[in-house]
């Protein structure tokens, strides 16, 4: 975790400044080159503004052929390069460098086919990723992975952080659900990665470009799978009188052999956040609910929603409700997707957390945030992704006091340190950023970084894609005294295993 809102700042070089403008101008409109300050100040930052910097040019291509020749020119002029999004990332990855350029894909937002057969779909990074499902619709399919921030994200910022969502337990992440990507390297060369089959000969770079965070190329094109719309859906809504019975709730219904489409847990300061925000009708007086759905063929959901119930009950449920209709469905999910909004509406600021541990030990984990939360005098949310163990809590703050910044940020790591001790790991789907460079030297040893480095140096030599991001360099763990060196045991080995 790096000094939070405090912007990484050199002096701009003018002269550099105006030589790549007259440069990108020989190409691009003079209205898709920003370096005016009102102009680029909405750039500085991602949805994560405790780490922000002014870009020194902004650059917002309309087309692959307009991206190329971007890459090329800052290639030649020697000019780092950040490419972002729709900027709704939650770990600074999208900060700009002062001394770069940062390329907007905003502007590549067309779905260039949809193969129902085949059933996938082509199309440009700027997409958002409802916009896909909403295209896909007539022909009765979707696109599965789906973040809170569907409605805005776009699938190019998906793939760069692998994100997930809400039903990722069943359909997986975004790694689970592309097919084939095109992008360019620092230099401008066209990379090809995956194919329109199950499989494709050579290594997994498909992979590997998922979740890479504009490290290795930029990304112009998709290709997406889709799903049938299930036949039916239905949410299992459980309240508890306590938070350890919720998460012991969590492994029964895995252990119970059930995969549901989307199994979420808040805790009672998220639903007290929500409930007037998104009106769902959650029980306020519950220490924690459960969201669990199920969908697929009519007569597979009405088994698995009567099981799920029955464990709901079974592990100490004080209510338990099934969603009767779609409208009474979508009220229990509107709840989940609004945690992060409301809770702008009790508090002046908070910094959302992402890590993922094993689920056996979710109540473990609970139990220690709630510790720090008494420590720090801070107050946490919790709302997360119950069943793959992907927690996001939510530390409410204000920055305008003295020192609640400081402990904010020192609360935060201790919770991912505790993702590791447990055996989990710092990040589930926002990415590592600015924001998690410190906590990977928790994470990794210093032969992972050094491999790291090796991948990163085998697409771009230069180092002038995204650089100081998500992979802290060896001297800056050692300086820290923070190198991990693996001893093969969790700090909490006698964790009860589902």
């Amino acid at each position: 975790m790096g000094t939070m809102d405090k912007p990484l700042s050199t002096p701009m070089d003018k002269n550099k400044q105006r030589e790549v403008v007259q440069a990108l101008i020989e190409f691009l409109p003079k209205s898709s080159v920003l370096f005016e300050l009102e102009a680029v100040k909405p750039y500085e930052c991602d949805a994560l503004p405790a780490y922000r910097q002014l870009p020194m040019v902004v650059a917002i291509p309309e087309n692959e052929h307009e991206v190329q020749a971007i890459l090329r020119t800052c290639h030649r002029l020697g000019v780092i390069v950040v490419a972002r999004g729709a900027g709704t990332g939650l770990s600074g990855g999208a900060m700009p460098c002062d001394q770069g350029v940062l390329l907007s894909l905003a502007k590549m937002m067309r779905i260039k086919s949809i193969d129902p057969h085949a059933r996938t779909a082509t199309v440009e990074p700027g997409v958002r990723n409802l916009a896909i499902s909403e295209a896909a619709a007539v022909h009765n399919l979707y696109y599965a992975p789906d973040p809170s921030s569907q409605i805005a994200c776009s699938i190019g910022g998906n793939v760069a952080e692998n994100s997930g969502g809400m039903h990722c337990l069943k359909y997986g992440l975004t790694v689970h659900n592309i097919l084939k990507l095109r992008a360019y390297t620092q230099e401008g060369e066209l990379l090809e990665i995956g194919g329109e089959g199950l499989d494709s000969a050579g290594y997994d770079l498909l992979a590997l470009m998922t979740g890479s965070e504009g490290l290795l190329a930029v990304i112009t094109e998709v290709c997406v799978k889709l799903l049938p719309k299930p036949q039916r859906a239905q949410c299992v809504l459980a309240a508890f009188d306590d938070v350890t019975k919720a998460a012991t709730a969590v492994g029964n219904i895995i252990a119970a052999g059930i995969i549901p489409a989307g199994l979420e847990m808040m805790d009672q300061l998220t639903t007290r956040a929500v409930e007037p925000f998104a009106q769902a009708g959650y029980p306020l007086d519950a220490k924690a609910i459960l969201l669990c759905e199920s969908d697929g063929a009519h007569e597979e959901v009405e088994d698995e929603i009567k099981r799920i119930s029955a464990i709901m009950h079974d592990s100490g449920a004080t209510e338990v409700r099934v969603s009767q209709d779609e409208a009474q469905r979508l009220r229990f999910w509107i709840g989940r997707k609004s945690a992060f909004p409301a809770a702008g509406r009790i508090s002046a600021d908070y910094y959302c957390m992402d890590g993922t541990i094993p689920k056996r030990a979710l109540a473990l984990v609970l139990k220690k945030i709630e510790d720090l939360s008494i420590e720090y005098n801070l107050r946490c949310m919790n709302v997360f992704h119950a069943g793959d163990g992907n927690l996001h809590p939510l530390i409410l703050y204000d920055a305008n006091e003295p020192g609640e910044l400081e402990r904010t940020e020192a609360f935060g790591e201790k919770i991912l340190k505790l993702c590791i001790d447990v055996g989990g790991t710092i990040t589930g789907e926002h990415g590592v950023g600015v924001e998690k460079l410190d906590s990977m030297c928790d994470q990794f040893a210093s032969a992972e970084l050094h491999v790291f480095h090796q991948i990163k140096k085998a697409f771009d030599p230069l180092g002038r894609l995204n650089p100081g991001k998500a992979v802290p360099s060896l001297h800056r763990c050692a300086e820290m005294g923070r190198m991990r060196v693996h001893s093969g045991q969790e700090r909490f080995p006698d964790i009860p295993r589902f």
